[in-house]
């Protein structure tokens, strides 16, 4: 931790706080929901000695970055310009990015938009933006009629905010085990309709696990207290928008050099980019360099397995800084 420089700036109209440590060419570390920066902590200082510079921001309505309370302010649109935002803020021309979740779905949302900007990308269990001819929202509605499904529950319940922020402890502690290859999530499936997503979550170990202390947790719990959880929640209630936006490069290969890393036991490859997603990845990307699986590894896999996660990523900067 000692080489961590915590930043705030002023960037498209948020306040914005990122970690920064090293010295080089940069790497942009984009998260998802419900995470922060901090779940990078294991990957930055590593990568900072491989000689690069390393930024991880809040993301956009998380951690201790503003957002605003309109789902519409959540579209790929204003996170493009969240991103590259970043990088003039910076001074930086381009970066290597490498994401989770929604933040991997800005880098690819930047790759189609803005390409010149990115180096390569660096992709973390989801491997690219997955065709559908259905709205996301309504993909979503018609499972929730038959099993408790999360998406539906953030969306259309109108309490999830307030439940989630009533007990982020126990929410975050249970969706991180029951994301983990300790668990199966799609298990949740088997809840009814009209449950709570933390009653859908199963019951949790005690901390400490082997991947996350009590102390660790509590980085989440803290700032998950004090920001509340509607701008995360956001970035799922404007999903119909990220599909719409998304047509307009349908059926283009991503023009990015890009690397996958994947971990065996995760639920998106799993069940939410079609069978066998790993097969296809050469229909999506015009320069697809390298595939990696981490074993015994959950969705959680930069915590759960930390130095196997690590080693891949920097083996492929190494690849990318000979050539970028």
């Amino acid at each position: 931790m000692a080489g961590w420089s915590h930043r705030y700036a002023k960037i498209n109209g948020l306040d914005v706080h990122y970690v920064e440590e090293g010295t080089g060419p940069l790497v942009v570390l984009l998260h998802g929901f419900p995470h922060t920066w901090f779940s990078w902590r294991h990957q930055i200082g590593p990568i900072a000695d491989a000689g690069f510079r390393v930024v991880v921001p809040d993301m956009r309505g998380m951690g201790q970055t503003s957002g605003p309370a309109d789902p519409r302010e959540y579209a790929p649109d204003r996170i493009i310009a969240d991103v590259t935002g970043l990088l003039d803020h910076l001074g930086a021309e381009k970066a290597v990015f490498s994401g989770l979740d929604f933040g991997l779905f800005a880098a690819y949302d930047l790759a189609y938009h803005r390409p010149e900007r990115i180096a390569a990308i660096i992709g973390l269990e989801n491997p690219f933006i997955t065709p559908s001819g259905e709205p996301p929202l309504a993909i979503a509605a018609r499972q929730a009629a038959r099993h408790f499904n999360h998406i539906h529950y953030f969306v259309a319940s109108g309490t999830a905010d307030d439940d989630l922020a009533a007990a982020p402890r126990d929410f975050l502690r249970k969706l991180f085990y029951a994301l983990s290859s300790d668990y199966h999530y799609l298990d949740i499936w088997r809840k009814p309709p009209g449950t709570t997503y933390i009653d859908a979550l199963p019951d949790a170990p005690p901390l400490p696990w082997t991947w996350l202390t009590d102390t660790e947790l509590e980085f989440y719990v803290a700032d998950y207290s004090r920001s509340g959880f509607t701008g995360g929640l956001n970035w799922y209630r404007a999903m119909d928008l990220s599909w719409e936006y998304r047509k307009s490069y349908a059926g283009r290969k991503n023009p990015v050099p890009f690397y996958f890393i994947g971990s065996e036991q995760d639920v998106d490859l799993e069940a939410w980019h079609g069978d066998d997603p790993l097969s296809h990845l050469g229909e999506h990307y015009e320069d697809l360099r390298a595939v990696r699986m981490v074993e015994n590894a959950g969705h959680m896999m930069q915590m759960e397995k930390a130095a196997e996660t690590t080693a891949a990523m920097l083996e492929f900067l190494g690849e990318i800084k000979e050539w970028a």
